[in-house]
């Protein structure tokens, strides 16, 4: 591998990591570059997901006094679903051949752009929700755990997207608080991609030099770059991560295979 794409890759993990703590969408910047350099479509998703594991499991501190709110049991089942969910999606991905998962590529980045671009608006009806309390039953959380078992499946497959799924079930059970959604959907997206990892890792799918390096370059765009993003406005964040989510689309749909 040459040096550019070395570097490549490394701007690619500054420009993931950055995101991931402004707005998410980091993969739509490590997985596709390590494409680009040559990295099979397997190996780089493995490769993504284990360079931006470090950034995902440093955020869950961040949001210790709302997951201390919420009741131990739910927290459990939601953890255990994901836990289960994440390791099956990846071993379902290191049982998918190379050819099959690169035609599946372009679909994966739709789903992840539409899921990107309607976040803002879920968001926003989230928030919303916090005046009206919607009650809790046993029923609703066995239903929610199991819509979280196939979440985590897709992001242990493909982690593009997973965290709006995640939020959009989490309201659906009616908790009220946007604060504690954040800090449940981040939680139970760390226990995926940990799990998801770990499975890649058993796998020997993960080319590590590469992973190292970007794993560096995301840690400094999430302490670092951070700051800079932080002072343009959020809305044109947003759609430079759906732009570059639609051609990168559009670029893998019209790719000659």
């Amino acid at each position: 591998m040459t040096f550019l794409q070395m570097l490549l890759l490394f701007v690619a993990a500054v420009c993931g990591g950055t995101l991931n703590s402004v707005a998410g969408g980091g993969t739509f910047f490590t997985f596709p570059a390590l494409l680009f350099t040559g990295i099979p479509p397997i190996n780089a998703q493995a490769t993504s997901a284990t360079a931006l594991l470090p950034g995902g499991i440093a955020s869950v501190g961040a949001y210790r006094r709302e997951l201390a709110k919420i009741p131990r049991g739910m927290l459990v089942m939601l953890a255990g679903s994901s836990l289960v969910g994440g390791v099956f999606g990846a071993t379902l991905l290191l049982h998918t051949s190379q050819d099959v998962f690169i035609h599946l590529v372009p679909f994966l980045l739709l789903i992840a752009t539409v899921l990107f671009a309607g976040s803002g608006f879920i968001s926003a009806r989230l928030r919303g929700r916090s005046e009206h309390k919607t009650q809790r039953s046993a029923i609703l959380l066995v239903g929610i755990c199991v819509a979280q078992l196939l979440i985590a499946t897709y992001g242990g497959y493909f982690s593009g997207g997973q965290s709006i799924l995640i939020m959009t079930a989490l309201a659906l059970m009616g908790i009220e608080s946007i604060h504690e959604i954040n800090a449940l959907k981040t939680l139970l997206a760390s226990c995926i991609n940990s799990v998801a990892v770990i499975t890649f890792i058993i796998g020997g799918a993960v080319t590590w030099h590469l992973a190292l390096l970007m794993a560096v370059g995301a840690i400094i765009g999430g302490y670092g770059g951070a700051y800079v993003a932080r002072k343009i406005n959020p809305k044109w964040v947003r759609l430079f991560v759906i732009l570059v989510g639609v051609v990168l689309t559009i670029y893998f749909f019209v790719k000659p295979s």
